[in-house]
């Protein structure tokens, strides 16, 4: 979805964050980065996190957007308003929500780029981090004596990111990339600080449409249908198929090839309106498929058939070279066809 070997930093700045006020630090200038290397280094650990995401959001607000704090304070620094000093004010917003005695202190990264892209368009972008969980590392120092010391050190690199926000100025209310790798109490960076939901895109659209059909093959049909695990597994994996080999998304199109039967293509939309309302959803009846959601959502689609704890079946072709059945003392068997060993 994003790609960043174009990328470029502009601006980069960093605070101390913290519950108690006397361990909070604001700085006064921003860092100047010096040769490429340096560059392409922030780049990898603040940007390459993002380029996983599965779902995209927008900024939100009960009454009025702009009333949503990081949102204004966003659009000021995309409208090249001071960038230190608007830093310092997005610093005081998340301390201000930062109430909950589960909070960590961290190290709060501010940057903004030029020339990030996302599906294939260039936009500015600006990037929030709280790092709350650093790396042991060790560096070797070589003296002039002859000697080779060890010191070992905490840093940023590698590990997934604690806290992160990637608000790429797109048309207002821009788009949001989130990561919160967190416990579910210390929820405030989502619910809060960025006060984000779902963006009515791509991406989202095919996340929900595969998350509601394989809801319905593995729950509402086989109550109502009594479809056995093999016919499950089976729908599942053609449900994938459709959205890996097709660029659009047609509701009738996907239904008659994967359902084929009237009434279960009828129970089938019932299940859909339901599933729309309970989670406030718009119809998904056309629009364009996410590659990358679909890649993520594939993960999830399992065509395991587990029987007991003896064995463990991958079904990944034709339902028809798999036989069920029970034998005459009672005892469950599947028979499969196959033409040779691989």
């Amino acid at each position: 979805m994003i790609e960043f070997s174009e990328t470029n930093i502009t601006n980069l700045i960093l605070h101390k964050i913290s519950n108690e006020a006397g361990n909070c630090m604001v700085n006064d200038s921003e860092y100047n980065l010096g040769e490429s290397e340096e560059e392409n280094t922030l780049k990898k650990i603040f940007l390459k996190p993002f380029t996983s995401a599965a779902a995209t959001y927008e900024f939100s607000h009960e009454i009025n957007l702009e009333l949503n704090p990081l949102f204004k304070l966003s659009a000021a620094i995309f409208d090249n308003e001071d960038f230190t000093e608007t830093s310092k004010n997005i610093h005081q917003h998340l301390k201000s929500v930062s109430k909950h005695p589960n909070i960590k202190d961290g190290d709060l990264f501010i940057l903004k780029y030029k020339n990030l892209k996302m599906n294939n368009k260039f936009y500015e972008a600006l990037g929030i981090y709280k790092v709350e969980n650093k790396e042991n590392f060790v560096e070797t120092i070589f003296t002039g004596a002859g000697e080779i010391k060890l010191q070992f050190k905490k840093g940023i690199g590698s590990r997934k990111l604690d806290k992160a926000c990637l608000i790429v100025f797109t048309e207002i209310p821009y788009t949001v990339l989130v990561i919160d790798n967190a416990p579910v109490e210390t929820d405030y960076w989502m619910n809060e600080f960025i006060k984000a939901g779902l963006k009515n895109d791509n991406i989202n659209s095919t996340n929900h449409f595969l998350t509601l059909t394989k809801s319905y093959i593995t729950g509402q049909l086989p109550d109502e249908y009594n479809v056995p695990k093999t016919t499950q597994i089976d729908l599942l994996n053609r449900s994938v198929e459709y959205f890996k080999n097709h660029e659009t998304f047609e509701k009738e199109e996907f239904e008659n090839e994967i359902f084929h039967d009237s009434g279960i293509i009828d129970s089938f939309r019932k299940f859909d309106e339901t599933y729309r309302e309970k989670n406030d959803l718009k119809s998904l009846e056309n629009f364009v498929i996410s590659t990358q959601a679909v890649k993520k959502q594939a993960k999830v689609f399992k065509s395991v058939l587990k029987l007991d704890r003896n064995f463990h079946i991958y079904i990944h072709g034709d339902r028809e070279l798999i036989e069920q059945g029970t034998d005459q003392d009672g005892r469950k068997f599947y028979k499969i066809y196959y033409q040779e060993e691989l």
